[in-house]
């Protein structure tokens, strides 16, 4: 898992190939496991390209997106966003562990497209596919979103020297994406506890915060509490 983070960016140009029956079944067996562990309703559309279809939506950026994964849940779940973005990262991940490309999408596609239940919401979508070199559109992208990375000094408060869990774990959460590259989510270290939490005033930062729990786990090897200020506990 840890060369999925490394390796893995957004991609926005698919190959015109679809992925296969064997890839689809994987994605669909984790899809499951993961609802199942979190009460989401996250559902894979093997042919959802029509949401992507408007240009005054996408703005020309996508090409031959097919296969989607609505990332959703019900509406009454108070940790909705954060669970997204935690269990959204998971499946990236594994899905860049097959080969294939992905791109978080959070607005620029049409939701009238896609099929939602009155009782849930719909926070993003994945873009999946076979993809082969990044064209120069991506490339320009990539350039324009992503600027430096901040260091981890800049990412937590801590009372105490780190111990080598915490900086693990940090080394981890600098590969976490996150919505406009804001890498806001700022962890803390006192009194032998670390916490992560983010200012809430942008509609994908608890999912950015999900995200960041989810790779500081799979550096520190540990599990987070789902919550805004939710504390972190070792194996």
């Amino acid at each position: 898992m840890r060369s999925a983070i490394e390796n893995r960016v957004s991609r926005r140009k698919f190959e015109k190939e679809p992925i296969t029956g064997w890839e689809k079944e994987n994605i669909i067996s984790l899809i499951n496991q993961l609802n199942e562990a979190s009460g989401l309703t996250m559902a894979f559309m093997e042919d959802g390209g029509g949401a992507f279809g408007k240009l005054r939506k996408s703005y020309g950026l996508f090409t031959n997106v097919r296969s989607i994964i609505l990332m959703k849940g019900k509406k009454d779940d108070k940790d909705l966003k954060e669970k997204i973005g935690y269990y959204r990262e998971d499946l990236v991940l594994a899905i860049t562990d097959l080969g294939l490309g992905t791109c978080w999408v959070g607005g620029t596609f049409d939701k009238d497209e896609l099929p939602i239940d009155s009782d849930e919401k719909l926070a993003c979508v994945v873009a999946v596919g076979k993809v082969s070199a990044p064209s120069l559109t991506e490339k320009m992208v990539r350039s324009a979103t992503h600027r430096k990375v901040k260091s981890i000094e800049e990412r937590i408060i801590s009372t105490q020297p780190l111990p080598q869990w915490v900086q693990n774990g940090m080394k981890a959460v600098l590969f976490a994406p996150s919505a406009k590259n804001t890498q806001k989510v700022m962890f803390k270290y006192e009194n032998n506890t670390l916490s992560a939490q983010i200012v809430d005033d942008y509609s994908m930062d608890l999912i950015n915060l999900g995200i960041a729990k989810k790779h500081f786990e799979i550096g520190a090897k540990g599990k987070f509490e789902f919550r805004n200020g939710g504390i972190f506990h070792l194996k």
